[in-house]
């Protein structure tokens, strides 16, 4: 996290509490308003993910109170940078631990469920379960194909879902993480399969959202729905 990133979630969580001693004086009625509010929202969440939990309001306030009214700065710039490197460095500790954390935990939890009955582990170190068995045909690398899915992390937590969005999606097999490159040439049409995706094919040591640590270990209920034939489209727009 940069220092000019902490310092404008900073300012613009100090939107919202700047002038406000409670949340009963505020007014959610203007369409400014509300966008002030969902700003602080955002950005609170935000700031939560991160670990900042011990964020002074009275502190945000002032400091808001006193850019606005033109006031003499109470802290000096290499004070504030300092404050600034300090909560960087927390930050980043933080998200190192996490990261160790999530691998120790995925390594032992493929390890055990290796074991269980029906999961096949593939030389990749893929790991797989057969939930419906079909016998439609199977995608090539080059193919695109319509799925239904949900990603779990190792506790449970859903991340994503297609289930949940009531909506299947296209996606080219090869453009994907390499676990659901390889997971779904494995798959013939109309089966449902397991996947449970080792953290090196899937994000590595890259978070892609906060919802995802680095080195997680992530579980796919995976629904091959279908194969695009690539002239359909053009037959289509000949019609």
């Amino acid at each position: 996290m940069k220092q000019h990133r902490l310092a404008a979630a900073v300012a613009l969580v100090s939107l919202v509490l700047a002038g406000c001693d409670s949340q009963t004086s505020v007014e959610l009625k203007t369409p400014a308003q509300k966008a002030s509010y969902g700003i602080g929202l955002n950005m609170g969440k935000s700031l939560a993910q991160e670990g900042m939990d011990d964020l002074d309001s009275k502190a945000v306030a002032q400091g808001i109170e006193d850019a606005v009214g033109k006031k003499e700065q109470k802290l000096k710039d290499d004070e504030l940078i300092e404050a600034f490197a300090a909560l960087q460095k927390r930050a980043e500790e933080r998200l190192t631990k996490m990261s160790e954390e999530a691998s120790a935990a995925g390594k032992k939890f493929l390890e055990e469920n290796g074991k269980k009955a029906g999961v096949v582990t593939t030389a990749s170190g893929l790991q797989y379960e057969v939930i419906k068995k079909a016998d439609g045909p199977q995608p090539k690398a080059t193919d695109v194909v319509t799925v239904h899915y949900e990603g779990k992390l190792i506790d449970g937590k859903v991340f994503d879902s297609s289930v949940e969005r009531g909506s299947p999606i296209d996606l080219p097999v090869s453009g994907v993480i390499p676990g659901w490159v390889e997971g779904l040439q494995l798959m013939h049409v109309g089966e449902k399969y397991k996947l449970y995706i080792p953290s090196e094919l899937a994000y590595g040591a890259q978070s892609p959202s906060p919802a995802i640590p680095a080195n997680s270990v992530l579980v796919f209920d995976l629904e091959l729905l279908g194969i695009k034939d690539p002239a359909k489209p053009a037959q289509d727009a000949a019609q």
